[in-house]
């Protein structure tokens, strides 16, 4: 007769098993009470202090009514407050919804309304721009001079016991927006804690690894970044937007785990490294999104640097998954960017009837584990396709290389349907960008009387050494023939359209066709 084991899980066994973020932080307040955890100029915050202002802010957030799952929305530029406002809502059970101040009118309007925050937290120079929106009448609290004042003599509120335990809302990340308005994705308690730990584990960082906040705080690297820090005992080093002088002052003086760098910057910023002699105190790890940035520019950055790049795969909605663990060796101008699947995911690699594609086939990614998301918010039906039969469908395709590692193929969405066969942009975008005169390719679907779709390509280069006969010429031997561009249209940098996380907007491009 097979053992039987009998066990009965108790409430307070099921408790004890469950943190949350702000009940995490406090212990992690307790353990580094005297180190500094936030660095804003010339504002330095211990972790202790970090604590009391949290906790007086959530009792503040309490005293003006929020209750557990309200939406609380915060409209600034990288600042301290900011990670204060994070903080206090995980402590009181409130949802952080951060706001975009980039966005235009009608695009801030949809990502309030869609939420409908209780609150809004903003700094003084955005007051006109919520005044115009049509959002109702939430209270608006400044982000002045006085706030500071609202909160002294407040006895900080502990972190309270959530009714949703780790899956308790934490804060809305808003997409980009590739198409139509801007989603807003929830990510929870779990999510946070879970990409923390995968922050630490892809990137092989050392316990109290410092991370400097200049990309917004409305975009994930810095907000899972930073809250990932400050679990560990680090400093977080808020700069308010790429400040090319002030970051190689903080390279120079503290030692950093990973140092963001954003597409679009990343060449600027080498160069002006190289030309200081800039002598990093040590780094980790830098980059990200290494497919959206020449290959020449990635060497040049870990040159001046000193550290190899991130070759990382995530969204806003996996965290650092599903593939952000390989790297790319300083010095290096890698003709191929293979990815290495993170830690603490499931990956499959699917067909459109969500059956398993052959190694070496693209196939969609999805994803399970505990990183993801909690869905779009007020999106149901987009939810119920995006998550059908237990997975997140990110909506990337990839294909498996014999080695383990994945080769990134392109977005699903962009994929060129051109009399039967399928094109990913992604493929010619590659080839183009060989070409020594081309800085950056775009290849977008145009409309075809013939062949339903075509790929059309937008060049950035050295124009005077550039015809569009000459650049298809050069493509041909590397492509199938309807894989070569129809027509190639030559743009100035500036004149490519990009969201505000830098990557290109190709609707943007396609309605110019």
């Amino acid at each position: 007769m097979s053992p039987r084991f009998d066990h009965a899980v108790s409430a307070e066994i099921v408790q004890s098993g469950q943190s949350s973020l702000a009940s995490l932080f406090s212990s992690s307040a307790q353990a580094h009470a005297q180190l500094d955890a936030i660095v804003e100029g010339d504002k330095v915050l211990s972790y202790q202090m970090v604590d009391e202002k949290s906790g007086q802010l959530a009792q503040l957030l309490l005293d003006q009514g929020i209750a557990q799952g309200d939406r609380v929305g915060i409209l600034a530029r990288n600042c301290t407050e900011y990670l204060l406002l994070e903080l206090a809502a995980a402590k009181c059970g409130a949802i952080v919804a951060a706001l975009n101040w980039r966005q235009s009118d009608r695009e801030l309007s949809h990502c309030i309304n869609l939420v409908a925050p209780k609150l809004i937290l903003a700094q003084s120079e955005y007051l006109p721009t919520l005044k115009r929106l049509e959002i109702g009448a939430p209270p608006i609290i400044p982000l002045d001079a006085a706030f500071d004042d609202r909160l002294t003599g407040l006895a900080p509120l502990p972190a309270q016991p959530l009714a949703d335990k780790g899956e308790a809302g934490l804060v809305i990340l808003y997409t980009s927006g590739t198409t139509g308005m801007p989603k807003g994705a929830l990510i929870s308690h779990r999510a946070m804690i879970a990409r923390a730990a995968v922050f630490v584990s892809d990137l092989n960082l050392p316990r109290g690894a410092n991370f400097v906040a200049w990309a917004p705080l409305f975009h994930m690297a810095s907000t899972d970044h930073s809250l990932a820090t400050l679990l560990r005992g680090g400093t977080v080093f808020v700069v308010d937007g790429y400040q090319p002088e002030r970051l190689m002052e903080l390279i120079e003086q503290h030692t950093v785990g990973w140092f963001v760098l954003m597409p679009g910057m990343v060449g600027e910023f080498a160069e002006k490294c190289r030309a200081k002699g800039l002598k990093p105190k040590g780094i980790i790890a830098c980059g990200a999104m290494a497919d959206l940035v020449p290959r020449d520019e990635i060497a040049a950055a870990t040159a001046a640097l000193s550290t190899p790049y991130v070759n990382s795969f995530g969204a806003t909605e996996t965290g650092l998954p599903p593939a952000t663990a390989n790297f790319i060796a300083i010095g290096e101008a890698p003709e191929r960017l293979p990815k290495r699947q993170s830690a603490f995911v499931e990956l499959r690699l699917v067909d459109p009837q969500d059956r398993d594609v052959a190694p070496g086939e693209p196939g969609e990614v999805a994803l399970r584990g505990p990183t993801l998301f909690s869905g779009y918010w007020r999106a149901e039906e987009t939810n119920a396709h995006d998550f059908r039969n237990g997975w997140f469908h990110m909506g990337d395709v990839m294909r498996r290389n014999p080695d383990g590692t994945l080769e990134y193929v392109d977005r699903l969405k962009y994929m060129i349907k051109s009399g039967g066969e399928n094109i990913y942009p992604a493929e010619v975008e590659l080839v183009l960008n060989q070409n020594p005169a081309i800085s950056e390719a775009v290849v977008v679907r145009c409309a075809d009387a013939k062949w339903g779709e075509v790929p059309v390509a937008f060049v950035v280069g050295m124009v005077e050494q550039l015809t569009e006969t000459a650049v298809v010429d050069a493509c041909r031997g590397h492509l199938a023939s309807y894989k070569l561009p129809k027509k190639i249209y030559f743009i100035e940098p500036e004149d490519l359209p990009r969201s505000t996380t830098g990557k290109i907007q190709r609707h943007e491009l396609e309605k110019r066709l």
